[in-house]
């Protein structure tokens, strides 16, 4: 067991139960507030919904490690989306978490195959 394949599924869960969690509060807060936060900010309000599920699936999916590869490109193209539509303004400590999310996302990416994940048990797969 290589300490790189803990580090991964450590990062993959954490990003995978942090976005479930906003996700989640989206959802129990009424997603429909989101879409009138969206529409405030010139984001069409339906994205809140297309938002709300990519966090919510896509953090369970990623948590087991189902689809890593496609997953991590989109909760990547959130967190733009909330540095700079939201807080470029309030510089680096305003978005600093959303940046890091970002990173862990990229690597995530790019080191996708992992022995602790369902995509490697399901597909066969040897971690690179």
């Amino acid at each position: 067991m290589k300490s790189f394949e803990i580090g991964t599924l450590i990062l993959r869960v954490y990003l995978g139960l942090a976005f479930f969690i906003h996700g989640f509060t989206k959802f129990q807060g009424g997603v429909e507030n989101t879409a009138g936060w969206f529409e405030s900010m010139g984001i069409p309000g339906f994205m809140a919904y297309v938002v709300t599920v990519i966090e919510i699936v896509g953090g369970l999916l990623l948590i087991a490690g189902l689809g890593t590869r496609y997953i991590t490109p989109l909760f990547f193209i959130i967190m733009m989306v909330v540095i700079f539509k939201v807080k470029l303004s309030e510089g680096f400590t305003g978005y600093e978490l959303d940046l890091t999310y970002a990173a862990i996302a990229l690597f995530l990416f790019l080191n996708s195959k992992s022995t602790f994940s369902l995509d490697a048990k399901l597909l066969n797969k040897e971690a690179a």
